[in-house]
């Protein structure tokens, strides 16, 4: 293997594609979306229905607060599966907890579980419940999620086109400052007073994208609006844009100044050093992209719904590659590959 493990965070596209995909197990017929760098779930056909599949590691950091912590595992986890235009339907968990937790813990945590998963109307349907030594938080598990729908109503980025446009909700960072408002309220405070932390509390129930995703697609799916939808986590906005662009097989122009910004967002970046938010990991910003015909009608809906969006650029064929406008001038686009904020986190830890 050529390609190199990143210190820390998730391999890389080129680890990817050197190492998992030409090894997928035994092909199967049924598969019509499978793993895919920049695609948060794969399809299969079964009984005429298309099933979006996701797995993702259960996230539990108690810092948080065990309610906060456990509406963000499950929102972690449907943000996922609600890229593919399908509502989550059912969910496959693995608990491995810390010896640590408590009886009153685990109960603090599965009822807002269960209760986010109602809301959600996600069906637990199997699992596994133990603690370990060696297990430690925050990744005290793995879970998977299936969302089942007719199979015309799925997207992927290979319905994406170029002169699709590109929307984008909530802006940058959302879940680097909402993880550091929530754990570092006082140092906030300090800085900025006690009437903006209050505000930036708010932002921590931001970081999910299931109702900018099922909202979105009221539009319409493929030729009638959204053509893909994938959420920014690692890396960001840019990290998103890059991986959507690339797993559609085509180029990008950005205007970032036309990219919406949540209140607070910025200085809470600043504060804690990182100096570029649009490469920060930001589950709840959620990267459309959609036929231009449509993407008026997205933006609206959205905006109607108390979130905020709006269309920054379009698809371009790919040999264009990814371009960035900044202050009205062009600039190539750069991959930041290593994200900003985990550093920043555990210096904020020391």
């Amino acid at each position: 293997m050529k390609a190199k493990l990143p210190d820390i965070g998730k391999i890389s596209p080129e680890v990817f594609e050197e190492l998992i995909y030409p090894r997928l197990g035994r092909k199967r017929d049924s598969v019509i979306v499978p793993p895919c760098s920049g695609v948060d779930v794969g399809i299969v056909e079964i009984g005429g229905q298309a099933v979006a599949i996701t797995t993702d590691p259960v996230f539990i950091v108690p810092e948080y607060g065990w309610e906060r912590a456990a509406w963000f595992a499950i929102h972690i986890l449907a943000s996922d599966i609600v890229t593919s235009g399908l509502k989550p339907t059912y969910l496959s968990i693995d608990l491995n907890l810390p010896m640590a937790i408590t009886e009153e813990q685990l109960e603090k945590m599965w009822t807002v579980m269960h209760d986010e998963c109602e809301k959600l109307g996600m069906a637990v349907v199997c699992g596994h419940t133990a603690r370990y030594e060696t297990c430690t938080y925050p990744m005290v598990g793995g879970a998977t999620v299936l969302a089942v729908g007719p199979i015309d109503s799925y997207v992927t980025p290979a319905f994406a086109k170029a002169g699709d446009h590109i929307i984008i909700t909530k802006g940058p960072a959302i879940e680097s400052s909402g993880i550091f408002a929530a754990m570092f309220p006082d140092r906030i405070t300090e800085a900025f007073g006690k009437e903006f932390s209050d505000r930036a509390q708010d932002i921590f129930y931001k970081m999910s994208v299931v109702e900018d995703a099922m909202t979105a697609i009221t539009v319409g799916v493929r030729d009638k609006g959204v053509t893909s939808m994938h959420d920014a986590t690692e890396c960001g906005i840019w990290g998103a844009v890059y991986e959507i662009a690339e797993a559609a097989g085509l180029g990008a122009i950005l205007d970032k100044d036309a990219i919406v910004v949540e209140d607070g967002v910025i200085e809470i970046c600043e504060l804690f050093g990182i100096k570029d938010p649009y490469a920060a990991i930001s589950e709840g910003t959620l990267i459309i992209t959609c036929r231009p015909d449509f993407s008026g009608d997205v933006v609206k809906v959205l905006n109607a719904k108390g979130i905020t969006a709006s269309v920054v650029g379009e698809l371009t064929p790919p040999e264009k590659g990814i371009t960035v406008i900044e202050g009205g001038k062009e600039r190539p686009f750069e991959h930041p590959r290593v994200d900003p904020f985990w550093d920043a986190f555990y210096k904020s830890l020391q």
